[in-house]
């Protein structure tokens, strides 16, 4: 199974955790046995996201300027979460990957305003992270 479905598998159970904290066991099985087998880089994704929640957030509040962390649609916070997560903690993949996967993912299963917004916060980190 490629990256691609890998990451939206991801998407779909980070979204999930917005509204049912449960074990990270207990998401993967249910997504398991009702959906389909979650790659192995979807599982990892997934449990980074959980296990560095509160410092994804932090990052969100920070570079979505003028938007209230709980303001942002899940569908966004889920999205936004799983880029960062790659862009800081998969070396592997190149920042503007992260990027375009996240926008795609918004063009999906948001909106297109929406996915612009993604872009500049997610803009705005690596800028900060550039200049560093």
């Amino acid at each position: 199974m490629n990256r691609i479905k890998q990451r939206e598998q991801a998407f779909f159970l980070i979204f999930q955790n917005h509204f049912n904290a449960q074990k990270d066991e207990d998401a993967i099985a249910l997504y398991n046995e009702n959906v389909e087998l979650i790659g192995d880089y979807a599982e990892m994704l997934y449990d980074g996201v959980v296990e560095k929640n509160q410092e994804l957030e932090d990052l969100i509040s920070e570079f979505s300027t003028g938007w209230k962390i709980n303001r942002i649609a899940k569908v966004n916070l889920s999205i936004l979460k799983l880029a960062l997560y790659e862009i800081i903690y998969v070396d592997d993949v190149p920042d503007s990957v992260a990027v375009n996967e996240a926008v795609e993912l918004a063009k999906k299963y948001s909106g297109k305003e929406d996915s612009a917004f993604i872009n500049g916060v997610l803009g705005a980190y690596i800028r900060s992270k550039s200049s560093k």
